[in-house]
């Protein structure tokens, strides 16, 4: 039966070596799925219930495709994102604001810097403010808006979880799932976000990364759409020099990290990974997946080799390299 995530369904999934020794441990709970769908490895206990946060992203900007949301390319990537605020992704955002002829100031996430140090340094220095359109789920919020406008729904209210945006949302998030959505919590952006077990999460993104544009069913055309837009704009997902972007731009894996040590990944041949960290660090989640698929034969092992060496996996004395955050496998 699902259960909250609790420290006895965790194992062991990375490290932290410094210097030889092993300073510190990341537990969690994994999930591998083969191109069929069928449970390939599972570490720890996949049943248990948790947060998918951000990782939520592709299965919510589905649901805003699906109730009419015209949206494409750099555009329904961006859907998608937990951006780093770079001048390119505000751009996208209040392109979809356009469209939905809305103000930055309809968008319900909080006002933030962008993640992007050398976007946030020119702000500060133009003595600018944090701003709702540089919030880095921006992205998911304009495209509630376009949502709410295409249907006539106020608005005013969109994240509040009784809206009809919302409940659209949550009932295409648990048929792809396939499973009912166990609690409703709010997310950092203001969103609803909600609890599910790990395998529901691995499940929902094996079916949207192994869907086809040309499939006889419009959610599933919809979502093959999204792959590919997301795989053909790696920037708009994360940032210049982040983990989705990295892994996404070297691999052409679906890849989306969420708050709270949460990563989904789905290799081009259609084998999923679903993680969760124990303590909530993400830090470990991106190197993690690309092993699990690598494990599984869907990565080649010298590509993964060379994309964890473009990671901020480095453990640093003196200025120096001294070790590294890796897998525990």
């Amino acid at each position: 039966m699902p259960h909250t995530f609790a420290a006895a369904d965790a194992v062991e999934l990375a490290v932290v070596e410094r210097s030889g020794f092993i300073e510190s441990r990341h537990a969690g709970i994994a999930i591998v799925l083969a191109p069929d769908g069928t449970i390939a490895e599972k570490r720890g206990d996949p049943s248990a219930l948790i947060l998918p946060r951000s990782s939520l992203k592709p299965l919510q900007a589905l649901a805003c495709v699906s109730a009419g949301a015209q949206l494409e390319g750099e555009r329904l990537a961006l859907s998608t994102a937990s951006h780093s605020g770079t001048d390119r992704h505000v751009a996208v955002v209040r392109e979809i604001l356009e469209a939905a002829r809305v103000s930055e100031d309809a968008l319900g996430c909080p006002p933030a810097w962008p993640g992007d140090t050398a976007t946030r340094d020119e702000l500060v220095r133009e003595l600018r403010q944090p701003e709702r359109v540089r919030m880095n789920c921006s992205g998911k919020h304009a495209a509630m808006l376009l949502t709410c406008v295409v249907n006539g729904w106020d608005t005013s209210g969109y994240l509040d979880p009784e809206h009809p945006l919302q409940a659209h949302i949550r009932d295409v998030i648990e048929r792809l799932i396939g499973e009912k959505a166990s609690a409703t919590a709010i997310d950092g952006c203001g969103a609803p976000v909600y609890a599910m077990t790990l395998f529901g999460l691995a499940r929902a993104i094996h079916r949207i990364g192994n869907s086809s544009k040309t499939s006889p069913f419009a959610l599933h055309r919809a979502a093959g759409v999204l792959v590919e837009a997301v795989r053909a704009n790696p920037w708009t997902i994360d940032g210049p020099g982040r983990p989705d972007t990295i892994a996404i731009e070297r691999l052409g894996v679906f890849a989306k990290g969420g708050a709270e040590g949460v990563m989904v990944m789905v290799a081009p041949d259609g084998t999923t990974v679903a993680l969760k960290m124990l303590d909530g660090s993400g830090r470990a989640a991106t190197a993690v997946a690309l092993r699990l698929l690598e494990r599984h034969g869907a990565l080649a092992s010298a590509d993964v080799a060379e994309t964890m060496s473009k990671l901020p996996l480095a453990v640093t004395g003196g200025g120096k390299d001294v070790g590294a955050i890796r897998p525990a496998f």
